[in-house]
């Protein structure tokens, strides 16, 4: 794809249409260095050169360059999908917003921190320094499933609690560990510590031993 072409046309607007169709992206992305209004020629007739456009594909920012990747997986897909940003303490959240978008979820989110990984990869692309992370959902999706795996860890942490037996979840990103580690960190009867190498990583949950806290767990705990 070209990245700079110059087109001519009647009027300057014509001209601007030549480019942007040469170019092929949208007009957001283009930016005009030079524009030269056409000239009428000696009473109107002879002499007159058309408008003259110069445009320049600009460089996109970070965001852009993840909404740009997000936006050529749906349309491969076919799905019709709007992009909701805003900002948030812990990056930009992205908010997808259409019709049937669970196989976008996946099991557990799989499929949606697949595609948040992915674009934080295009994102950061060449970058070294002032790098973004961007936070994709849908629906609310991820604070409800945080909400799930509280209620979770606190049903489970009860159970062993009455039958002194230890249990082991399915295996979790970092994420979803943390969240289990922080949802029973003060309770006085369990423990929690990861055990397994990723991405099979595992939560433990188990009684406390005497008050002592587990080697493990003093190792393995999510920071």
């Amino acid at each position: 794809m070209s990245l700079e072409v110059e087109m001519t046309g009647k009027t300057v607007d014509e001209a601007k249409q030549a480019a942007l169709k040469e170019l092929g992206v949208d007009s957001s992305l283009v930016e005009f260095v030079e524009v030269v209004e056409p000239t009428k020629g000696f009473l109107g007739l002879l002499g007159g050169k058309p408008a003259k456009v110069k445009a320049v594909v600009r460089e996109l920012s970070p965001i852009e360059k993840a909404e740009k990747f997000l936006g050529d997986i749906f349309k491969a897909m076919k799905l019709d999908i709007e992009i909701e940003k805003k900002e948030s303490e812990d990056g930009t959240i992205f908010n997808l917003i259409g019709d049937n978008l669970g196989i976008l979820i996946g099991k557990h989110g799989q499929t949606l921190d697949s595609l948040q990984y992915l674009s934080n990869l295009a994102a950061n692309r060449g970058l070294t320094d002032n790098k973004v992370r961007i936070i994709i959902d849908i629906e609310n999706y991820r604070s409800r499933r945080e909400d799930t795996l509280r209620r979770l860890a606190m049903r489970l942490a009860d159970k062993v609690r009455r039958t002194g037996e230890r249990i082991v979840l399915e295996p979790m990103n970092r994420h979803e560990r943390k969240i289990i580690h922080m949802a029973l960190q003060d309770n006085y009867r369990v423990s929690t510590y990861s055990s397994g190498d990723e991405p099979y990583r595992k939560v433990v949950i188990e009684l406390k031993r005497g008050g002592r806290r587990d080697y493990h767990e003093r190792k393995d705990r999510e920071e």
